[in-house]
């Protein structure tokens, strides 16, 4: 009986490595995280994957593999530029390193990219071949799909929706810009701006506290506004909220879409769904899976 090809997803992350394996119908056979070596050197990091990756591959038909990475990527899916939260990493070949060492074809992608990939294939955006998630969290990201393709730019560094310039005398970005969307719409701002935390404000929304419920109804303004950009350069069937403040969308999405009524022409939204995602922390290993697949198809 031959035994049906599998490929392994690998999101990594500060603290921790979540591995799973898909079918190439998407369903995940197996997942389970292990912890991420301290300090994560490149060495340490690739050694404790690699380590995992030939520990599940016994006695399977694993044929790739698929790593969402920290940070930045080559265009071609083969160098870690940059690993934002891990020690030393500058320009490791890491496709290469886990070629060697587990003999699987691999391949990397940015973690807020994986996840896009990840709930275009599985998750909310499964209808849709044109969508654009929003990770809101610590920071935030998102990703681009066009036409049931990841959009990357030409050299791999696209998409970076938390880096276009929201407000030009806004607050400093560690990119180096000033005001940009994620320093008006991050879970870091919410608390800088505020003194409370997104959950601190869901909590309270819960109980229909007056100042709570508005603090929602503006802030879905900040993130109408920021989808209006977005909506005209790529004209999506979908938005997708995702990352931790997703957890309170009930509350702003509704003032959310409002601005982009009042923002956006109805020629450049028509039929726009603007939705919660659906996949959770689960979602960037599901799209380094999915990008596993596209490798070897």
């Amino acid at each position: 009986m031959v035994k049906e090809k599998e490929v392994i997803g690998v999101d990594l992350g500060g603290t921790a490595i979540k591995f799973g394996r898909f079918l190439v119908d998407g369903t995940c056979l197996e997942s389970f995280s292990v912890a991420t070596p301290q300090p994560a050197t490149p060495e340490d990091v690739i050694n404790a994957i690699a380590l995992t990756v030939n520990r599940i591959n016994q006695n399977k038909n694993i044929v790739a593999l698929g790593i969402g990475m920290p940070g930045a990527t080559d265009v071609k899916g083969r160098i870690a530029k940059v690993a934002i939260n891990l020690s030393g990493w500058h320009d490791v070949p890491l496709a290469d390193e886990l070629e060697k060492k587990t003999g699987l074809k691999t391949i990397l992608c940015n973690d807020a990219n994986c996840a896009g990939l990840g709930e275009a294939w599985l998750g909310a955006g499964k209808n849709y071949q044109n969508l654009i998630l929003l990770t809101i969290g610590t920071g935030v990201g998102g990703a681009v799909i066009l036409h049931g393709k990841l959009f990357i730019g030409h050299n791999g560094a696209g998409g970076e929706l938390g880096l276009v310039t929201f407000n030009p005398h806004g607050h400093p970005c560690n990119s180096g810009n000033t005001g940009s969307f994620e320093q008006h719409a991050s879970a870091t701002a919410i608390y800088r701006d505020t003194g409370k935390k997104p959950s601190e404000w869901g909590e309270l929304a819960k109980k229909n506290d007056p100042s709570a419920l508005k603090f929602w109804e503006d802030y879905g303004k900040i993130i109408g506004t920021g989808l209006a950009t977005y909506i005209y350069i790529f004209t999506p069937e979908a938005i997708l909220i995702g990352g931790g403040v997703s957890a309170s969308a009930e509350y702003f999405l509704p003032s959310a879409w409002e601005e982009v009524e009042k923002r956006v022409l109805p020629s450049s939204r028509e039929g726009l769904k603007l939705m919660v995602a659906k996949l959770g922390n689960d979602a960037g290993m599901v799209g380094a899976a999915k990008l596993a697949w596209e490798l070897i198809q």
